[in-house]
């Protein structure tokens, strides 16, 4: 497989697993609510825990998502620097 190839699929992989998390952490919240729309936890300890780790998550996604879209920038910068060579090379013969 190229390299080229592979920072595509990478920054696409990356990206589908941040919007992944973010889908799951958002799926928790909401089953987590009751009837009266208030989240339901065991303890407070649990209440601050819990919504701590899935800040940290969706930060965590959000960087994923980040990098994702950079990865595949990079990709189609080195395609573009490769047909404007290709094409130098062809005028040059």
């Amino acid at each position: 497989m190229d390299p080229t190839t592979a920072q595509l699929v990478f920054g696409i992989v990356v990206i589908i697993i941040g919007l992944g998390l973010i889908y799951w952490i958002n799926r928790r919240k909401f089953y987590r609510r009751n009837a009266m729309g208030a989240e339901g936890f065991s303890s407070f300890e649990a209440s601050v825990f819990i919504r701590f780790m899935e800040r940290i998550g969706k930060w965590i996604a959000y960087a994923l998502i980040i990098i994702g879209i950079v990865s595949i920038w990079t990709y189609s910068q080195i395609k573009k620097e490769q047909k404007k060579q290709k094409a130098e090379v062809e005028s040059v013969q």
